[in-house]
């Protein structure tokens, strides 16, 4: 009896899917590719800097998200700012190598450190292959409290590095080493692009003597002494299949390493602007993106734009906060309480969602779905010429639920092609780990993730927003709108039935 039970409610809750709700189309229809374009042209233009973390330029486009907030109504949640405030700690690495032996590398030139703890003193370890540090990879070899090698096909990647890095980490390393199977070219443009802006770090914590929890990229060379065998071997072992454990044909090394750090703090913002709901006003949906990138490097064209990475998601979130905003004022406001907020220390780490779900300003418990809009605003090579898609990640790991009604509204409306290839548990890439929807999901929050995918312009200044496609843009920013409007007016709460 309880099943059929369930089973009618399910059924009811759905029964409006597959009918275009007028009052929706209407408000779907004002998200606008001109306001998008207008917005998008001050947060990514080269007076904000590449709004690195921590730096004024980051500080401006937070200025001028909360003042959209006030301009279109929205209310200032946090004792009465629209900034959520917080610290972070600047780490950089003064004293750092590996020993092998009688053999010691050094940082920037045979391994590249980065992190902000501070490993009080030399560490000797055990260090472990685990290949390319898939989840099936730590199956075969014990790992706990000892040094990790792994392989990484490229480092072209930032997040797919630190993604692989954190799962090591969540197996039990206490410190991770990886290189790159490409070549050590990829390893040195890797260091140059990278030190000026890792070496510096931010943290949630202050670095402290102990344990460490950094990672080293590390050149082929020195992944050959510390771990004893060739590179041939390691790639060798690495693509054979898990099931039969090769890995443990890989002997432990015997590594050494220090790492000294020296710290500052730095003020930082979450923008935040709160809309309460009609009836439901406790039950809170999220619409999240972040608003900070990488800031600048030495050249002619320095300013690291990020106009699709995350420009295209933050200006979203903006023109879904005011589009909900105007149905409020017109007597068409949601039933449940909404939170439109762009997060800053993504690129660092995922850090400003992070602070937020330890500190939030509403609780957790009632949060029903975090909506996490990170580059919407390109193609990538795998989608030329094939028609309007978005990568849909996550929909289905907490809710099944939540996976039918974002299916359902995008056949309704949108008519997307939903492209699951990131959601797939053991793609390579980890993309589900990897932007600040995670920070939600940890915590059993169903999410989802909407992407476009990694293109040329990736983490480059190149990344401009002359490139971005704003009617596709658009596109994908009604088809988030239809999903929130469905989530935030439901008569139900979204049953989380996974973990």
């Amino acid at each position: 009896m309880r099943k059929l039970i369930s089973a009618i409610l399910i059924v009811s809750s759905f029964s409006s899917f597959g009918q275009v709700n007028p009052t929706a189309l209407s408000y779907g229809n004002q998200i606008s590719a001109t306001e998008l374009k207008e917005y998008l042209s001050i947060i990514a233009s080269d007076a904000l800097e590449g709004r690195k973390t921590g730096t004024r330029g980051q500080k401006m486009a937070g200025a001028f998200i909360s003042n959209h907030f006030l301009e279109i109504g929205l209310a200032p949640p946090v004792n009465g700012s629209y900034y959520q405030s917080f610290d972070l700690y600047s780490a950089a690495p003064s004293k750092v190598y590996v020993k092998s032996g009688a053999t010691q590398f050094n940082n920037f030139s045979d391994i590249f450190y980065m992190g902000n703890a501070d490993s009080n003193g030399e560490v000797a370890t055990d260090l472990v292959f685990v290949g390319r540090g898939a989840a099936s990879d730590y199956n075969q070899v014990d790992i706990k409290g000892k040094a990790v090698l792994l392989l990484q096909r490229d480092l072209t990647s930032f997040r797919t590095l630190r993604s692989t890095a954190n799962l090591a980490r969540e197996k039990g390393a206490s410190i991770v080493f990886i290189v790159a199977e490409s070549s050590n070219d990829d390893y040195k443009k890797f260091v140059e692009e990278m030190k000026g802006f890792v070496s510096g770090g931010l943290s949630l914590t202050k670095p402290e003597g102990g344990a460490n929890k950094g990672t080293f990229v590390i050149d082929q060379v020195a992944a050959e002494k510390l771990i004893g065998t060739t590179f041939d071997q390691l790639k060798k072992i690495a693509a054979a299949d898990s099931t039969k454990k090769q890995l443990k044909k890989i002997k432990q090394g015997k590594i050494s390493y220090n790492v000294t750090i020296k710290s500052n703090s730095v003020k930082v913002e979450n923008v935040l602007g709160f809309l309460e709901g009609t009836e439901k006003k406790d039950e809170i949906v999220i619409v999240t993106a972040h608003y900070d990138h990488i800031g600048t490097n030495p050249g002619e064209d320095k300013v690291n734009n990020g106009a699709d990475d995350d420009g295209s998601g933050t200006v979203a979130v903006m023109e879904l906060a005011k589009v909900f905003a105007q149905a409020k004022k017109d007597g068409h406001g949601p039933k449940r309480s909404m939170v439109f907020m762009t997060v800053t220390g993504e690129e660092m780490g995922l850090l400003g969602s992070e602070y937020y779900v330890q500190h939030p300003v509403y609780p957790l418990a009632n949060t029903v779905v975090d909506l996490n809009i990170d580059m919407i605003g390109r193609s990538d090579p795998q989608h030329k010429d094939k028609g309007d898609y978005v990568y849909v990640i996550g929909s289905d790991k907490l809710s099944s639920e939540l996976h039918t009604l974002s299916e359902k509204t995008n056949q309704t409306y949108t008519k997307l092609a939903f492209d699951y290839t990131y959601n797939a548990e053991d793609h390579p890439d980890n993309i589900y780990r990897r932007s600040d929807h995670w920070n939600f999901a940890k915590n059993g929050i169903p999410i989802i993730f909407y992407f476009d995918g990694i293109h040329e312009d990736y983490h480059r200044p190149s990344d401009e927003v002359s490139k971005i496609d704003f009617p596709l843009l658009t596109k994908r920013a009604q088809n988030v709108f239809y999903a929130a409007w469905e989530i935030a007016n439901r008569e139900n709460r979204l049953v989380v039935d996974k973990k």
